[in-house]
């Protein structure tokens, strides 16, 4: 097992895939830490020396902002709106979509499971 950033990351898979499983490092971030550091792409975790993992710890940790501190960011970020009572807080507090989609007739993952209203015909 390879750790990144507090991460286990997959050693069966390519360089690339294997990054993304850390929270904040999507592909086009994991194929710029990989120019970056100067390896191969296509390279397999499990095939990489000790030293490009050293190479990709020290890069990550000095120009990402991943896992803790990120989803901590985001969670602060989000508790701001919610007490400034902002459009967007509100929506967070009654878990409603907060990116402007419709609910009229969609949002089931955000709004959960249908509740029945008594004496309302279908």
């Amino acid at each position: 097992m390879a750790r990144i950033a507090g991460v286990n990351i997959p050693v069966n898979k390519r360089l690339v895939i294997s990054l993304t499983y850390i929270y904040g490092i999507g592909l086009p971030s994991a194929q710029k830490i990989c120019k970056d550091a100067g390896i191969s792409e296509s390279k397999r975790v499990k095939d990489l020396v000790d030293q490009e993992l050293i190479t990709l710890r020290s890069l990550i940790e000095k120009s990402y902002q991943v896992e803790g501190d990120l989803r901590r960011e985001v969670s602060l970020n989000i508790k701001k709106k919610k007490d400034m009572r902002s459009y967007e807080g509100l929506r967070h507090i009654r878990r409603l979509p907060v990116r402007g989609q419709n609910t009229h007739s969609n949002a089931r993952t955000r709004k959960g499971k249908r509740v029945a209203i008594a004496g309302k015909k279908q």
